[in-house]
């Protein structure tokens, strides 16, 4: 296993939509378990594969980090993830490791239901509540090539993502750098 580079926003890999994996073998259980490996090293409760430059439909979650989360330290594997069905309301505030110390308040579904493949290419369906279901509707998102800011509305997005290249841009300054471009 290894360590995986993730990407920070504004890479446009970030919001390009991946392809459905067509066969399930040993290369993308290797890509699972590195997925893995990198959401926990930076103590994420969940990884897409574009965030790490892949443009496949693949994603981990483990939401141990909350104690109100379900199935507490239970690593869930999505291949080909879809929502299929959703149901009421609920307002979390969601970060990203994309969009490192960015956090707001966003409006997801309170429970969705998902089909997808396991790690073994067999078909699972994975029922979510709260924050399991937020970070289900999230990572999902992030295979569809949707970052978070865009579940905002166009005022807190347009604060929020110029709040975050000020961040950038600072971060960029104190390592002797000028300015902030694509990376």
């Amino acid at each position: 296993m290894s360590l995986l580079e993730i990407l920070i926003y504004p890479h446009e890999i970030l919001v390009t939509p991946g392809s459905d994996v067509t066969v399930v073998d040993d290369g993308v259980r290797d890509f699972l378990d590195d997925l893995a490996e990198t959401m926990y090293a930076f103590d994420g409760v969940g990884l897409a594969a574009n965030q790490v430059g892949n443009l496949r439909r693949i994603c981990v979650i483990d939401v141990r980090h909350n104690g109100e989360g379900e199935e507490p330290g239970k690593l869930i594997e999505l291949i080909n993830p879809r929502i299929v069905e959703r149901s009421g309301q609920i307002h979390w505030e969601e970060g990203c490791l994309s969009f490192p110390e960015l956090f707001e308040n966003v409006a997801r579904s309170k429970w969705v239901r998902v089909e997808a493949l396991d790690r073994h290419g067999e078909k699972l369906t994975i029922e979510g509540e709260d924050m399991l279901a937020v970070v289900l509707q999230y990572e999902i998102d992030h295979l569809d090539g949707i970052i978070f800011p865009e579940r905002m509305s166009r005022l807190k997005r347009r604060m929020a993502l110029k709040r975050f290249k000020r961040m950038l841009e600072a971060k960029k300054e104190d390592q002797g750098e000028t300015s902030v471009g694509g990376t």
